[in-house]
């Protein structure tokens, strides 16, 4: 008999879960609380109690082509950063190729998650149910996965904001806050730095008098634009990590943030913080710059109390008549279906494997699955985490030893010494690469430049999209390299939306082609005359420059 899994959540992580099981033989049913699928990507106009809600104008922080599930590619005609409802759109997509919706139970919460009696024994779980009629539901599952995402509960810290119970004007999460043009004419402030608290002020500032944005440490701004115009995530390549890696931590972000300031000054805008670049996850707003230059958005310090319809400011400076106040502070995660002392979490902490398998369970049939904040899209992680747990239920990966797990303290994020909002912050490359090798699908550099050196060139330099992890190993896909090839045809095709007569210039990057093609081939010459010589009879170096002849770029 296949094994039975239980899938908590039907957004994004769910919907890979789902598949990831049917991938493996394994007999998935999905709890969704809600009535439809997308989790933290379907706009409702009113929040429902302990789920994220977001606003009706929100665009994804991610490119197209870098969010995408690993074998089912966005529409070329999908503009390159998507609404929410586009999103949902490819979702459905999504759902709907693979036949994941009929393995979805909607309106259907869980209550709790225990062990069975003979856990140490069968790894099996007691799920218990309950509808929207009130009636409950015992099941036995052979391994749980949770895909509850980590946007839970509002985190709303009005302790820290003295006299607050007494303002006068109104307050709420920013998961309460859906269109601007209720507060036309306002005079509001907004408390937080993140992506929703800079979306929130830029578009409050359209229709408003003024918006404040108060910030306690600041935040380094990034652009989606980034050069000649390529989506900004297109530059986080395997070259740029490997520099990172060799390269001392204060040079790298000394580079990095010289690089954002020739954009704008933070310093002069008054949003310089006091973290590094690569300390703390970044804010991306293209339009946040410009609302302060217009004056629409000015930069305040912490707020240090309320006085009626007046705020204070840490700096002694006093604003009067203020309307809003909204809290972009973020969101708490909790498991409240499990038992206390199973997966404790404190200050948005959970000790957790690989942020996945909870350390000194007896048998490894309990994953979390998205519970993490990466410097890059969240989905293919999801999906990463998905593929290396089923086959983990499966038996055909295995999994490190949960005690040592414990020892050794691998579940601790590397951002600990960071505030509470970054502790679960992951690198996308390094992560996906990390989970990649458990599951056996991490791209090959060297077995690339040996036998396609096309598509080597292509992981190397290019964006280091999620096709790149179904090129081998299980789960492998036939469009895996046609897909890559493609990548920026499928960018540029949403954007190429007037005809036009003009040629295009050639920009020539060959130097650096050839200068990295150069040392990875004399690397590989290396590696293989010292451990494997007789690897050097596969490549054929007129075959090989015959080979990659047609991926270089045409000079002037």
């Amino acid at each position: 008999m296949s094994r039975r899994v239980c899938v908590i959540g039907g957004g994004s992580s769910g919907l890979t879960s789902i598949k990831s099981c049917l991938d493996e033989g394994l007999e998935p049913t999905c709890f969704e609380s809600s009535d439809d699928i997308g989790g933290l990507w379907r706009f409702k106009e009113n929040p429902e109690a302990d789920r994220a809600s977001i606003y009706h104008s929100v665009i994804i922080n991610t490119s197209k082509e870098m969010m995408c599930f690993s074998d089912f590619p966005i529409p070329a005609h999908f503009p390159n950063y998507m609404h929410n409802s586009l999103i949902m759109d490819y979702f459905r997509m999504y759902a709907e190729h693979f036949q994941l919706t009929k393995h979805i139970r909607f309106q259907i919460r869980v209550l709790q998650v225990k062990p069975r009696p003979d856990f140490s024994r069968s790894g099996q779980w007691d799920v218990e149910t309950e509808n929207k009629k009130g009636e409950k539901e015992k099941h036995i599952f052979d391994a749980v996965m949770i895909c509850i995402g980590h946007h839970c509960h509002p985190n709303l810290p009005l302790h820290d904001f003295p006299g607050i119970d007494k303002f006068k004007g109104q307050y709420f999460h920013s998961r309460d806050y859906k269109t601007a043009e209720e507060w036309r004419g306002k005079r509001v402030v907004v408390i937080g730095i993140g992506n929703s608290g800079g979306d929130i002020a830029v578009e409050l500032s359209r229709v408003t008098k003024q918006v404040f944005l108060s910030t306690r440490r600041g935040a380094w701004i990034l652009n989606r634009v980034g050069q000649q115009g390529v989506p900004m995530d297109f530059q986080l390549n395997r070259v740029l990590k490997m520099a990172q890696s060799v390269l001392p931590f204060g040079l790298v972000c000394r580079l990095g943030e010289n690089k954002i300031n020739q954009r704008f000054n933070h310093s002069l805008y008054s949003l310089q913080p006091k973290h590094r670049l690569f300390s703390q996850h970044p804010t991306v707003n293209d339009e946040l710059p410009n609302r302060i230059l217009s004056g629409t958005v000015q930069v305040k310090p912490n707020i240090r109390r309320l006085q009626g319809s007046s705020i204070e400011f840490d700096d002694g400076t006093v604003e009067d008549n203020i309307d809003l106040v909204v809290f972009a502070t973020g969101y708490n995660f909790s498991f409240p279906f499990l038992p206390s002392n199973m997966l404790p979490v404190s200050g948005n902490k959970a000790n957790l494997y690989k942020y996945m398998f909870p350390p000194g369970l007896e048998r490894p049939t309990l994953v979390v699955i998205g519970l993490v904040q990466p410097l890059g899209a969240i989905m293919p992680i999801s999906e990463m985490q998905a593929r290396w747990a089923t086959r983990v239920f499966k038996g055909t990966s295995l999994l490190f030893d949960q005690t040592l797990a414990h020892l050794f303290n691998f579940p601790l994020s590397l951002f600990v010494l960071f505030p509470q909002r970054h502790t679960i912050q992951v690198d996308y490359i390094d992560y996906m690469d990390q989970i990649a090798y458990q599951v056996g699908a991490r791209p090959s550099l060297l077995g690339l430049l040996l036998r396609d050196p096309g598509v080597w060139l292509c992981v190397l330099l290019g964006p280091c999209t999620p096709y790149q992890y179904r090129l081998r190993g299980p789960g492998q896909w036939d469009g895996a390299r046609q897909a890559i090839l493609t990548t920026w045809d499928r960018m540029a095709g949403a954007l190429k939306t007037r005809p036009s007569d003009i040629p295009e210039p050639k920009q020539s990057s060959l130097p650096l082609t050839l200068t990295v093609g150069a040392a990875a081939l004399a690397l590989g010459y290396y590696w293989n005359i010292h451990n494997h010589p007789s690897l050097l009879i596969t490549l054929d170096p007129t075959t090989w420059q015959d080979k990659i002849k047609p991926y270089l770029p045409v000079l002037w």
